[in-house]
């Protein structure tokens, strides 16, 4: 009888540990920022690509998208920070890929709001909602660039750590980004977002 009694009170103790579990991930998932804020969701426009943007960015002012890159500067303006992007391709978590040689060029987002280029550093990668404004010829070292330019309706910030980080195979929480499961690669989820 005494193991039987222990028995109990081990799958007992598994149980109420699985239900902290769950609850602590809920928890965390509930907290967790979203990439793009559902107020924007209607607005975009998902059949416009950036290398369309590119080739025509006049031809699709007004359009609202999602693209997603690496900052390579940021400058403060009277009207707001303009960001030079490196854009990269985004994954089904709206989060921009770490391999530079998949990107199709660069852009300019212009966040309206003040925003301490100094709190943006280089090689922050981030995931911009924004209107696209034409195009701005500026220099790039001593080229002239055509960059695409966007007015951020929405800027979320990813974790610089996050990137680096492999997946470990097997179950997995993470206070950042909800409950899943891995088999490699790196995560997904995590970062901050800003909204305008």
């Amino acid at each position: 009888m005494v193991s039987g009694a222990g028995l109990g009170y081990t799958e007992m103790m598994i149980k109420v540990l699985q239900a902290m579990l769950i609850g602590v991930a809920a928890a965390a998932a509930g907290c967790a920022t979203p990439v793009i804020p559902e107020s924007l969701e209607p607005q975009i426009d998902k059949a416009v690509t950036f290398s369309q943007i590119v080739e025509s960015p006049d031809s699709y002012r007004g359009k609202v998208i999602v693209v997603g890159g690496e900052i390579l500067k940021a400058k403060a303006l009277k009207g707001g920070t303009q960001l030079e992007v490196l854009q990269l391709p985004l994954d089904r978590d709206q989060e921009p890929v770490t391999d530079r040689m998949e990107s199709k060029g660069r852009f300019l987002a212009l966040q309206k709001e003040f925003l301490d280029p100094a709190t943006i550093a280089e090689g922050t990668r981030v995931t911009v909602v924004g209107e696209v404004t034409g195009s701005s010829v500026e220099k790039m070292d001593e080229a002239d660039y055509r960059f695409p330019t966007l007015d951020v309706k929405h800027l979320h910030r990813w974790d610089a750590k996050r990137a680096e980080e492999p997946s470990v195979p097997g179950p997995w929480w993470n206070v950042f980004g909800g409950v899943g499961f891995g088999g490699g690669g790196t995560r997904s989820g995590g970062g901050i977002s800003i909204g305008f």
